[in-house]
């Protein structure tokens, strides 16, 4: 592999690549590299499948064309199932939310600078939307040239076997299957004639020279407009606040008007049928990557996402009957373990949440609390990149050593084990009052692995749970310093 990915920069650079980093896998089962030298930096994508890479160097290129803000294509390689792209930075929309935002939830009121971005990221795609369509040749596009019947259906059916039936929901198979076509006759009925990106969502929005990039649009094709604004403002790990989501509909609706016009009423009457048809599809894909393949990141948004199907229920009526799908939503918003965690209850509980890391070169510390109750992980199956030099002198901390582990070392899916044992004792800790519960990450020197698995824990209690977290990295005085 690394052969013909070095072949692949030459190509493009005149140059052998210096260094070749595997970047951190993400929804998708493609994987991305980081190639460099001398100052020049592309990524390498490999994805067995050829159509759809197909799909996305031409839309690629016809974006390009067009003046869309897109990741240029340097090369390709059809033989190995590879291409060469613009380096784009590791900074996206999702990113700045979440050091803005997600990490700061008493953030009053939502951020300038944010806003911003969110109105130009809209922009940019109303101009992909509506501009784009006009000479792209849709047969291109895959697994279909059109967001259609099937399609729609494909979605629903992913949603009642992926996320309805492992919940065990009560529902008529036939019933459910009547409003599955009802809804999908009635989203068609409005204009599907502009580009669909298909997952328009803030992790696959960039922010590169201060301007918002477009990435993972392999699976665009013909559609309606509501689908992708829908997919932006209602993105569960974002959290948008209502009064934010409507803030930037009007927005989106009043430059897109400057393109192309737009009947105001018609597609707001369209527009929460394609909230809904969004949420169904996020759903399915949660409970197939999370209850089923037990991706922790995906569980964990499962929550927010029916969240907003919450809210949808609440405040979103659309203008056609579906008894049976409206009683599943309502079933899925009231089952007790797709519920947030009350963080009001856990501000007012005693209990403190005691995260280390420690090096088991300097022993596991003596922990003095009365109860003694917690857990010790050991975190040394987990590929070491203090071994390698150019981590060395960096600790758990540092974003090259936190994409190491989740690239080389798939940390995160480790992570989702211990998740699984420390919210259950946490859940158990406030529901009977107890104010002391530790969780201690042990590696061989206590700078690399139990340092970021640590933050990582501390992190996720304090946002999900709301629970006071004291942190430790408890090695940090002998940590390798250059």
């Amino acid at each position: 592999m690394t052969a013909f990915l070095s072949g692949l920069f030459k190509k493009w650079a005149n140059m052998p690549p210096e260094t070749i980093q595997a970047l951190p896998p993400s929804a998708s089962y493609r994987q991305y590299y980081r190639l460099s030298a001398k100052g020049s930096t592309a990524i390498a994508a490999i994805n067995a499948n050829q159509p759809e890479n197909n799909a996305f160097l031409y839309l690629a290129q016809h974006f390009k064309n067009v003046g869309l803000p897109v990741p240029e294509i340097y090369a390709s390689d059809p033989k190995n199932n590879t291409y060469l792209q613009e380096d784009l930075g590791d900074e996206s929309l999702f990113e700045m939310i979440n050091t803005s935002i997600l990490k700061h939830p008493e953030t009053d009121p939502f951020p300038q600078h944010l806003l911003s971005a969110y109105k130009a990221s809209l922009e940019v795609l109303a101009k992909m939307q509506i501009l784009s369509a006009k000479h792209l040749n849709f047969e291109k596009c895959y697994p279909k040239p059109n967001f259609d019947a099937q399609t729609i259906l494909w979605d629903c059916q992913y949603f009642k076997y992926c996320f309805v039936k492992p919940l065990q929901i009560n529902f008529d198979e036939a019933e459910l299957e009547h409003d599955f076509e009802q809804l999908a006759q009635f989203l068609l009925n409005t204009n599907t004639s502009y580009f669909m990106h298909r997952d328009y969502q803030a992790r696959n929005i960039m922010w590169y020279n201060q301007q918002p990039y477009v990435i993972d649009f392999q699976g665009g094709r013909r559609g309606a407009l509501q689908y992708d604004v829908a997919s932006l403002l209602f993105q569960a790990r974002a959290q948008l606040p209502s009064p934010i989501r409507t803030e930037l509909l009007n927005h989106y609706l009043q430059f897109a008007q400057t393109l192309t016009p737009i009947n105001t009423t018609e597609f707001l009457q369209y527009y929460n049928a394609y909230v809904l048809i969004r949420l169904l599809q996020l759903l399915g894909a949660y409970g197939f990557r999370g209850l089923v393949e037990r991706k922790q990141h995906f569980i964990d948004s499962i929550v927010y996402c029916v969240q907003n199907l919450a809210y949808w229920l609440n405040a979103m009526p659309i203008p056609i009957n579906l008894p049976a799908l409206t009683n599943v939503c309502r079933q899925i918003v009231e089952h007790t373990e797709l519920k947030l965690p009350d963080k009001k209850l856990a501000q007012t509980a005693p209990l403190t949440v005691s995260v280390h890391s420690f090096s088991y070169k300097l022993g596991i510390p003596n922990y003095q609390y009365p109860n003694g109750g917690g857990f010790v992980f050991d975190c040394r199956s987990l590929l070491n990149p203090g071994r390698l030099a150019e981590y060395q002198y960096l600790s758990g901390l540092d974003k090259p050593v936190a994409d190491f582990l989740r690239a080389q070392s798939n940390a995160d899916a480790w992570l989702s084990h211990v998740i699984a044992l420390t919210d259950t004792a946490v859940k158990n800790c406030l529901t009977n009052n107890f104010d002391q519960l530790t969780i201690a990450f042990g590696c061989t020197g206590g700078q690399h692995r139990s340092v970021y698995c640590a933050q990582k824990i501390a992190d996720r209690l304090e946002q999900f749970f709301g629970v006071k977290v004291v942190l430790e990295h408890t090695a940090k005085a002998q940590w390798k310093k250059c």
